[in-house]
């Protein structure tokens, strides 16, 4: 078992350990019971994860003498709402659960966020702990504390900064992973390495066949990595006050095309769009070297990913959803961008982001592949 530390150095109380093996669901109620001691625990998942892990997790608590119950909602990112947040808020109350309760967030990058969004505000805020069961949750949305549900006008618009008391990433779950999903996952990874990591790049486009087939060794590699490489950034910066902000490199593009496709795309799928898009807004820009684009287009493709806007993505519809994202300002869209693979430019004067003009973003996208 790995075992990587996120020392959050605004919080120190708020550090925790991520834990990367094989088998860990069996020694969940053990790990549990030591980073997160509970009079109950709330195991909050899907309706898909429930029906593979949900049960067992709940017998394995109770074996252990660790009382728990199990909420279910229906799968699905349009799932991640107001609504679903306030169902298993009143669910947990009307069974008399007690700020001396936890949750436990069992499933994908959906549950994650909204158990998450759970525990930081249900009686004012209750620990929890991420079982992430996808290979993008494990590498990404499970670290950091980031929490919250999408509305109308945008996605993660409500949400709050809390931190999980303990992540617990069993590798041995992503055998039944859907390659779709594991691509999807991948291209959370591809982010890490351009953002932080040249050499782990060279690695994903290297064992790209190794890590399709879910060989064993790629896939601990990968898991290992990008849990490094993102738990640096965010015990730096835990609020994205600063450097946290490269995390978002491929989401002011990749979270329009979210929400203009109504959530059709997956979440890996549609930064792997933004990445290709805003790789080639920084060589416009002048801030990336010529052939980032190309090389980070190149090893998405090289996993299946889309890099074309899905259609109907109206230019328009998509430049009215990067006005709403939250790296906005003052009504002025700002990218997190790559001066080069492994390392994100930075501007003394803005620091990690950079606002762009509308009329080049437009020329970007509609200059998408498959765009007419």
């Amino acid at each position: 078992m790995v075992k990587i530390r996120v020392p959050i150095s605004e919080h120190r109380d708020a550090s925790y350990d991520i834990r990367i093996g094989r088998g860990l669901l069996a020694e969940l109620p053990e790990l549990v019971r030591a980073a997160c001691p509970a009079a109950r625990y709330a195991v909050i998942t899907d309706s898909h994860i429930g029906k593979l892990y949900g049960e067992q997790v709940v017998t394995r608590l109770h074996d252990a003498t660790l009382p728990a119950e199990l909420f279910e909602f229906p799968a699905g990112e349009w799932n991640k709402t107001r609504e679903t947040w306030a169902a298993l808020s009143d669910r947990m109350l009307a069974r008399q659960f007690g700020r001396d309760c936890a949750v436990l967030a069992l499933g994908g990058g959906v549950v994650g966020d909204v158990a998450g969004f759970v525990a930081a505000t249900y009686l004012r805020g209750v620990p929890y702990v991420q079982v992430p069961t996808s290979l993008l949750a494990m590498i990404d949305s499970a670290i950091g504390g980031k929490t919250g549900v999408d509305v109308p006008a945008g996605k993660n618009l409500l949400g709050a900064f809390h931190q999980p008391r303990l992540v617990i990433a069993d590798l041995d779950v992503l055998t039944s992973l859907p390659a779709v999903q594991v691509a999807a996952g991948v291209a959370e990874a591809v982010k890490h390495g351009v953002i932080a990591d040249a050499d782990y790049v060279a690695f994903l486009e290297r064992e790209c066949r190794a890590v399709q087939a879910k060989d064993a060794g790629a896939l601990e590699h990968v898991v290992s990595r990008s849990v490094e490489i993102k738990a640096e950034v965010v015990a730096a910066d835990e609020r994205e006050a600063g450097r946290r902000a490269t995390l978002n490199f491929g989401h002011t593009v990749g979270h329009a095309v979210e929400a203009t496709a109504k959530f059709a795309v997956l979440h890996g799928e549609a930064i792997a769009i933004g990445m290709a898009c805003e790789a080639r807004l920084a060589e416009a820009l002048e801030i990336a070297e010529r052939g980032t684009a190309d090389r980070i287009r190149g090893v998405l493709e090289g996993y299946g990913l889309p890099l074309a806007l899905p259609e109907p993505a109206a230019v328009d519809d998509l430049i009215a959803a990067m006005q709403l994202d939250k790296k906005a300002r003052a009504g002025t869209v700002r990218f997190a961008l790559p001066r080069a693979i492994g390392a994100m430019h930075r501007d003394g004067k803005t620091g990690w982001t950079v606002a762009a003009p509308e009329a080049l973003v437009r020329q970007v996208l509609a200059g998408s592949p498959g765009k007419q």
